[in-house]
């Protein structure tokens, strides 16, 4: 039996043959169509190709690419498990010209490969081509097939169409019989909806360009675009029209029989099919970076996961079993998407997760379905408000209700819980708008209201595709953004990561996605300037526009600055490196405080009552180098708060936590390079973006500690090219200065201290050199006066400084051995006050009122000190003369 990995390798070989670039399938989460919530074809990644946007160095191109149908106008969701053929992930394989062969060729490829190759009877296969595609009808005739088994088809199903405007072309569809013994009838007959027919391959000539008017012209670059389900070729080659009987399905439904020890056939058939098709696509997304949510794309994996989960319920599983099939699924797909094994942990822990929280909503909902139910007429619908308090109240979801009603024969009354939500909104919306500041925010309710949150990309890319979804001036909603105009501007999507948790938002370019203009002006471009969170899970971006004009509906290119981006990300994982190595250096109530994770620095506030010795400093930092050496993984999961917490995982202070959050690990402290909750360096809730390694940080340096607030203290620090910058820069002056105190680097702190003894020498000499000089008095120095019976010295000095008094007045008290002195130094116009009193009259007079009375005729105020010895200063130094007469009056009274 050929294995589907068989087939896709002999697809992809063939056209690898044939000079085609074998392009590895793009993520599920397209990068470059914001229509689309999943990739669901093969040539969604060469979108841009088509349309001339982009060029790449190859002109044909072939690839196995995964895509899944769950949501949006794509949604196959309820069919799975009930038909041979839905699936909600498949793989389409695919063929590709950009502006290289056409029709011939293709057509050519297309019979080669399946009749050869693949060994397909071609008795049993016909084709439809567009009834006024004249051409390849006759290539088809010219390749063999006989002419009553080429159908013309007049509809749509064999005209293709991007959209209402854009690249258009007839197709060409290959249709294998499986015999008479099914019911049906070729494609364009009565019975064509019957299974005996089934197309296999489909074949587009992308020759148009049709525009609004209803006009159509030929495209410059004519281009084949093609696609073959994997699954169905697969089930045609292995003997079966049923997809689930291929090597692939069956082996994964194998596994769920065994886990949950029932039977693989027979009434539990659909059960371990549904299993088996939902373990595919949840554990894609999950690779691919989606994550169970309540909105956008995480809902979606949440309703394709909780339906599988339910189906394992329905098979009597009384533990979780999902995660339990991923090896099986990597064992059969593992090759072929490296990404599957990479991502195994994560897949298996967000699975085991996300159904062990499932088990209780499911327990308590399908009970509190049965007595809703057991109310009703036979065959009657659930009532939409019944459904909705199910919902509402206990969690349980929609689709899901329908699901259990739907093997009962019975369906919600979707109108009445439409109408149910819609009161609850309402009354969401008035607390909203009564929220004191929030209530200026309502805009934003009414923005998030009617488009829903904004998906965030950014975790895995820096270049997205989105469309406008409203754009905020002046705290009301426009229509559109000129050239010069600046306004707040909301995508279905983004890679931007909105400011939150201390790191700044993302800055970038937003341009249009038009391939040229003749006035390049008319493009439209803008820079982001800044971007912020807003109510109902809204990402708006301040765009300040350079040329052209933005209206609601566009598709734009998003790109983030790379290099802003690179070095926040890298100050971010340092923060969480800081944080613990600040944890282990101080102690355990050393808790984060705040942080900012800009492009330029870091800084890190934690709760920590004294300063950072230079030890302690250096040791965390030397810490922090040595992780980031480590170049060890750092890794995401997502979990409950209370899990997290469990598992020891810092949380940041006065922060609100959602029912999930994400956990981000980095390091590993026995050096294995095997990263696990028992030996992970740094574990921490956070929602930023973080570097894949730590060695991606390059180097930590910190600049210093200082005191923030009351108990907090204050490491600011820089990492990567900032920090090679700031220390190359020490390098420099370490080198300056060493040439200048004429020493070798490594001699330059003994050389310092060496001139720091030499200068205190040589400043008390001098100290003492105009004491002596104060104390000689030269020709005009007074001798002490008699005043009140108490010998008074009083003197204005120069050349000597406020430092300098205390030393002077105490040997002129020595010299008096009684008595009171007034030194009045001249300190470059201002004046320097020192009075002093000796011991034996200290308790009669005080040296503080010397000094005040002398101060206030110098233009100043207050002085204090001892009744031995007091200080002041003044203004104006030249009334001397008349401070001292005021010290005089002082004594005298």
């Amino acid at each position: 039996m050929t294995s589907l990995n068989d087939i896709r390798s002999t697809f992809l070989d063939y056209f690898g043959r044939q000079g085609h670039e074998i392009v590895p399938s793009s993520p599920l989460v397209p990068r470059n169509d914001p229509t689309l919530m999943f990739v669901n074809s093969g040539m969604v990644q060469f979108k841009n190709l088509f349309t001339g946007v982009e060029r790449r160095d190859y002109v044909r191109a072939t690839s196995s690419q995964k895509c899944v149908r769950a949501g949006g106008k794509h949604n196959d969701l309820d069919n799975v498990g009930y038909t041979a053929r839905h699936h909600t992930f498949f793989e389409m394989l695919g063929n590709f010209s950009f502006g290289d062969y056409f029709k011939e060729d293709a057509i050519r490829y297309a019979w080669e490969l399946i009749t050869r190759d693949f060994g397909i009877d071609k008795n049993r296969l016909s084709v439809t081509v567009y009834h006024t595609d004249d051409e390849a009808y006759d290539i088809w005739k010219k390749v063999g097939v006989p002419e009553d088994r080429i159908i013309r088809i007049a509809t749509s199903d064999n005209f293709w169409q991007m959209g209402p405007t854009g690249p258009c072309g007839p197709c060409t569809e290959i249709f294998y019989d499986h015999g008479d013994h099914i019911w049906g009838g070729p494609p364009g007959s009565p019975e064509e909806d019957g299974d005996r027919f089934i197309e296999i391959w489909n074949i587009v000539f992308m020759q148009n360009e049709q525009f609004a008017d209803g006009s159509m012209v030929p495209l410059d670059m004519q281009s084949i675009d093609t696609g073959m389900g994997l699954e169905r070729i697969g089930a045609l080659l292995q003997g079966s029209h049923d997809n689930y009987d291929t090597d692939t399905m069956r082996a994964l439904m194998e596994a769920s029989a065994h886990a949950s020890s029932t039977d693989l056939d027979g009434d539990q058939n659909v059960h371990h099919r549904v299993i088996a098709d939902h373990l595919r696509s949840t554990s894609f997304l999950i690779a691919d970076g989606v994550m169970p949510s309540n909105d956008g794309r995480g809902y979606v994996l949440r309703r394709i996961m909780r339906r599988a989960m339910r189906h394992a319920h329905l098979l009597g599983a009384k533990d979780p079993l999902m995660y339990r099939l991923v090896p099986a699924l990597v064992s059969q797909m593992g090759q072929a998407y490296a990404e599957l094994g990479q991502a195994q942990a994560l897949i298996t822990e967000t699975l085991k997760l996300e159904e062990e929280r499932f088990r209780t909503t499911l327990d308590r909902g399908l009970k509190l379905l049965d007595e809703e139910v057991a109310g009703l007429a036979e065959g009657a619908n659930l009532p939409g408000e019944a459904a909705f308090k199910l919902y509402d109240t206990y969690g349980f979801p929609l689709d899901l209700t329908q699901d259990a009603l739907r093997e009962q024969g019975r369906a919600v009354d979707t109108e009445g819980f439409d109408t149910a939500m819609a009161e609850q909104k309402a009354k969401a919306r008035a607390a909203w708008s009564g929220s004191g500041d929030a209530a200026d925010a309502t805009i934003w309710f009414d923005v998030a209201e009617k488009n829903g949150a904004t998906e965030f990309l950014g975790y895995d890319t820096e270049v997205a595709e989105g469309v406008v979804l409203a754009i905020v001036a002046d705290g009301a909603e426009v229509a559109s953004l000129k050239t010069g105009e600046t306004a707040w501007v909301v995508f279905n999507q983004t890679p931007f990561y909105a400011e939150s948790g201390g790191q700044v938002g993302d800055q970038g370019y937003v341009r249009s996605l038009e391939a040229g203009h003749d006035d390049p002006q008319k493009r439209f471009a803008a820079d982001v300037e800044d971007v912020q969170k807003f109510g109902g899970g809204l990402f708006g971006h301040r765009l300040a526009v350079r040329s052209g004009t933005l209206k609601i509906g566009e598709a734009v290119r998003l790109e983030v600055d790379h290099s802003r981006r690179t070095t926040i990300r890298a100050n971010h994982s340092a923060t969480h490196l800081l944080h613990e190595a600040l944890r282990r250096a101080l102690g355990d109530h050393v808790a984060q405080r705040g942080s900012l994770n800009a492009p330029d620095r870091l800084r890190f506030d934690f709760s920590h009552g004294k300063a950072l010795s230079l030890e302690d400093l250096a040791k965390v930092e030397d810490e922090v180098n040595a992780y980031i050496r480590q170049n060890a993984p750092v890794e995401t999961r997502i979990m409950t708060p209370d899990d997290a917490r469990g598992l020891g995982a810092q949380a940041l202070f006065g922060e609100k936590y959602g029912d999930e959050v994400r956990v981000v690990s980095m390091g590993v402290q026995d050096g294995s390079g095997k990263g696990a909750d028992g030996n992970t360096y740094s574990l921490e809730l956070c929602g930023g973006t973080h570097v894949r390694r730590t060695g991606d940080i390059g180097v930590f340096v910190t600049l210093g500690d200082s005191a923030s607030s009351a108990g907090v203290r204050r490491i600011e620090a820089l990492t990567g090219p900032a920090a090679f910058d700031y220390l190359s820069a020490q390098d420099h002056r370490m080198g300056a200065l060493a040439l200048e105190l004429n020493a070798q680097p490594g001699d330059v702190i003994d050389r310092v201290k060496a001139l720091k003894d030499d200068r205190k020498k040589l400043e008390n000499e001098v100290a003492q050199l105009r004491r002596e000089l104060a104390m000689a008095g030269g020709a005009q120095a007074p001798e002490a006066t008699e005043v009140n019976g108490i010998a008074f010295h009083a003197q204005a000095l120069s050349g000597v400084t406020g430092k300098d008094l205390a030393g002077i007045v105490d040997e002129h008290k020595a010299r008096l051995g009684s008595g009171a002195v007034l030194l009045i130094a001249d300190t470059g116009g201002k004046a320097a006050v020192a009075a002093g009193v000796t011991d034996d009259l200290k308790d009669k007079i005080s040296a503080v009122d010397l000094v005040r009375a002398a101060v206030a005729e110098l233009g100043g105020k207050g002085g204090g000190g001892r009744p031995d010895f007091a200080q002041g200063g003044g203004a104006d130094a030249s009334n001397a003369e008349a401070a001292i007469a005021a010290a005089k009056a002082v004594l005298a009274q």
